[in-house]
């Protein structure tokens, strides 16, 4: 088994690419008592220096702590990740785990939401997957759309430039009812 690695554009994460499907609906373990449900994470988290996971569709994002070098995490998660999907041990526990949820919507902004959602899920979402992260709506509100970015997005020091330049100035474009759009954490 072959792992890529990429860079991201967070100093502190690192995608690993092993090549194969991982997960249908990705899903943030920022830090060790999220990642229960999850043998792989769990795994990854009893590395020193490992302060988050974010598992893709085809992809795990690994954040570390800021004082440390990639040099003396990388091999130590390379072998954790090849020896558990070598073994085919699982991603997740048993059990039926959703995605997010798409907030329950009603009134007179349900259509705007719409739009908003479909934008985020269909034009910003594949985007942030391609630098190691996830980004989900969250709520709209006086015009504000408020945003979760997870994975590498999280922390990440250029994400309130992609969050202000790229992804408010599409939404404002698409839905004259966007005003501003700020994170979540």
């Amino acid at each position: 088994m072959f792992i890529q690695t990429e860079q991201t554009p967070n100093p502190d994460s690192l995608k690993f690419i092993p090549g194969s499907m991982l997960l249908e609906n990705p899903m943030d373990f920022p830090n060790r008592e999220t990642a229960k449900i999850s043998p792989l994470a769990l795994r990854l988290f009893a590395i020193p220096g490992v302060e988050g996971v974010f598992i893709g569709r085809d992809f795990v994002t690994v954040s570390k702590q800021e004082d440390l070098d990639w040099y003396a995490l990388k091999p130590a998660i390379l072998g954790a990740l090849m020896e558990h999907l070598m073994a085919k041990k699982p991603i997740l526990m048993e059990g039926p785990f959703e995605p997010d949820p798409l907030p329950e919507v009603e009134g007179e902004d349900k259509e705007t939401i719409a739009k908003i959602q479909d934008i985020i899920e269909t034009r910003v979402r594949p985007s942030v997957a391609l630098d190691g992260g996830d980004i989900v709506f969250v709520k709209f509100e006086d015009g504000i759309v408020y945003l979760r970015m997870k994975g590498a997005c999280s922390g990440c020091p250029s994400s309130q430039v992609t969050l202000k330049s790229g992804i408010e100035n599409m939404l404002r474009f698409y839905v004259p009812e966007v005003i501003a759009v700020e994170q979540i954490s």
